[in-house]
């Protein structure tokens, strides 16, 4: 056992220490030490071992947390003893089944409390049931790659031959494609090299999804550079969706050995391709692989500038329909005015003017066209295609001065400084490009933001050309918002907009990677109920968040600039914040 309660197959262990097997668990937990003359009044506190079990694992525990467990009275009757009412109520906020570790004791506890099904839980209680089930199945699987592990193991000490085909061996043993079975080997050795990630996993702090992020995007890096990125980051994972945790492991990845990713990046390079293949809806689909960041980020820019223009001329349909639309007629060598000629090529039974939405709130008006809609394209006539879309980056100095350092690219993620310059110098070739400086503070939250119309010159100082900003620099509110930029009307100045969208460049909603400039500017207060059209009342939602707030049971808050409160049907709180501008 180590300090944690792992075991050499690197399990966690509830009751490390007693008699009670982790492998054949009795009917109850103490059946087997009662029969050896155990005497359970020797064992009142469940946390109180001499060993490495339980008792240690408190220790490793953040003292906030430990403090929590603490502070929770013994447990002299297990809930499942009580019967099903009692089970279904430790799910409830708080209880002893919303926060135990998955292992056979919780799976025991979850069929108490599902015995009846499920129509007797509460909203509250079925929530700490949906989250108890994740925490056991992502245990479950990472019990299932470390048999994977030994088999590999035991395969490999015995005949070469034979270690080559484990993933064969799998194939049969588990019903699996060829790949599916590849992939089980590789995650199981992928974890292998993380521990951090592996024991997350088998105390359901993360979920399978999360740790095969991990994997994928630590396979660049050597061991110990892996696990030391690992270990950092596998507890804020815990509150990370797959994509944000994608993005923090790019920006760390880069951070740490920007040359290892330049490597991956020039070797992926060679498998470039366009792939097709047919949809499971019977449709095709057509994409390319493995492009150049800059090249793809500058042609996806302008298929959304093109869907604009399209709109703007009385095409019909969404934004994804028009874009894909500008995609096929280009590719077949066609001019993007031809299709406003060609009604056929036009979607079918399209609604340019989106969902009609009774919300209450102005800022839900048909169609998205909301006054405070964040990036919303506005064509001043019908004219010539644009040649480009607007784009967002941001890049830290010492980028700029040749570091290292990685970049963000709004709606794409972290990008390597390389690329960062190389985008730089598309913009500089575009004279609408918008030139803007982003000052971050502790923890990488953006708290200054100034913008100039053009970017340094080729012979000027980037520090010059930043310090030229210094009399445009706008504080971003923070704390008790002062309302100095407050607007007594429903639509926000463009300044205000612009500050927002910086503060928070993706939907406010929990999880959500949606950019701002495909979100509503949402009054969290509704304007018409005497909300404040202000840094401390605006953020962005994209369209099915806005709608989620509005629906019975949901309420957001925000009770600061930038930092919101969700509370949804089953009673439960989430908070948010704009993603931090720093690597991890």
């Amino acid at each position: 056992m180590d300090e944690f309660g792992m075991d050499d197959a690197g399990r966690l262990d509830l009751f490390a220490g007693t008699d009670a097997g982790h492998d054949a668990p009795p009917a109850s937990p103490w059946d087997d030490e009662v029969d050896a003359g155990w005497d359970p009044s020797d064992h009142v506190d469940a946390w109180e071992d001499c060993g490495d079990g339980p008792e240690a694992w408190l220790r490793s525990l953040p003292p906030d947390l430990r403090a929590e467990v603490e502070a929770r009275p013994p447990v002299t009757v297990l809930p499942w003893e009580a019967g099903p009412t009692a089970a279904r109520g430790s799910f409830a906020n708080g209880g002893l089944g919303d926060g135990m570790l998955p292992g056979w004791l919780l799976g025991q506890l979850l069929a108490e409390a599902t015995m009846e099904g499920y129509s007797g839980l509460s909203d509250d209680e079925l929530a700490g049931v949906l989250r108890a089930w994740q925490r056991q199945v992502s245990h479950d699987q990472a019990e299932l790659a470390g048999a994977v592990r030994v088999l590999s193991a035991r395969r490999a000490a015995g005949s070469s031959r034979a270690a080559e085909h484990v993933a064969d061996e799998l194939m049969v043993e588990l019903t699996l494609t060829g790949r599916s079975a590849a992939r089980q080997l590789e995650l199981a050795a992928g974890l292998s090299r993380l521990p951090a990630v592996n024991g997350a996993l088998l105390s359901g702090f993360i979920d399978w999804p999360r740790g095969c992020v991990f994997v994928d995007e630590l396979a660049v890096l050597d061991e110990a550079a892996a696990a030391g990125i690992a270990e950092r980051l596998a507890d804020p994972a815990a509150g990370w969706t797959t994509g944000q945790l994608r993005a923090a492991l790019a920006r760390a990845v880069l951070a740490v050995d920007p040359e290892a990713a330049e490597r991956r990046k020039k070797a992926a390079r060679k498998d470039t391709r366009v792939e097709f293949w047919r949809e499971g809806s019977g449709n095709a689909g057509l994409a390319g692989r493995e492009l150049r960041p800059a090249s793809a980020v500058t042609l996806d820019r302008k298929l959304t500038s093109d869907a604009a223009w399209l709109a703007a001329c009385g095409v019909p349909g969404t934004q994804d329909e028009l874009r894909s639309l500008a995609y096929t007629t280009l590719l077949s060598g066609h001019d993007l005015a031809s299709i406003l000629d060609d009604r056929a090529s036009w979607p079918p039974d399209a609604d340019s003017s989106g969902p009609d939405i009774d919300s209450g709130d102005p800022g839900m008006a048909r169609g998205g066209q909301d006054g405070a809609a964040v990036g919303g394209h506005r064509a001043a006539g019908v004219g010539a295609p644009p040649e480009a879309g607007s784009i967002h980056l941001t890049m830290p100095l010492s980028a700029w001065l040749g570091g290292g350092e990685p970049g963000e690219l709004a709606s794409h993620g972290p990008v390597d400084s390389q690329t960062s310059r190389e985008l730089a110098e598309i913009l500089a070739r575009d004279p609408a490009t918008r030139w803007c400086l982003t000052l971050t503070g502790p923890g990488g939250a953006a708290v200054g933001h100034a913008c100039a119309r053009r970017g340094p010159t080729p012979a000027e100082p980037v520090i010059t050309w930043a310090a030229g900003l210094r009399e445009r620099l706008l504080v971003l509110g923070s704390g008790a918002c002062q309302h100095a930029r407050e607007s007594t009307g429903y639509v926000p100045p463009p300044r205000l907009r612009h500050l927002i969208t910086v503060r928070q460049r993706r939907c406010s909603f929990p999880g959500c990677r949606r950019p701002t400039r495909q979100c509503d500017l949402d009054h969290t207060t509704p304007y018409d109920q005497g909300g404040r059209t202000c840094e401390c009342n605006l953020a962005p939602l994209c369209r099915r968040h806005h709608r989620a707030k509005q629906a019975p049971g949901w309420h957001l808050s925000q009770n600061q600039p930038g930092h919101m409160t969700w509370r949804l049907p089953s009673g439960r709180t989430y908070q948010t914040t704009g993603p931090p501008y720093t690597a991890w």
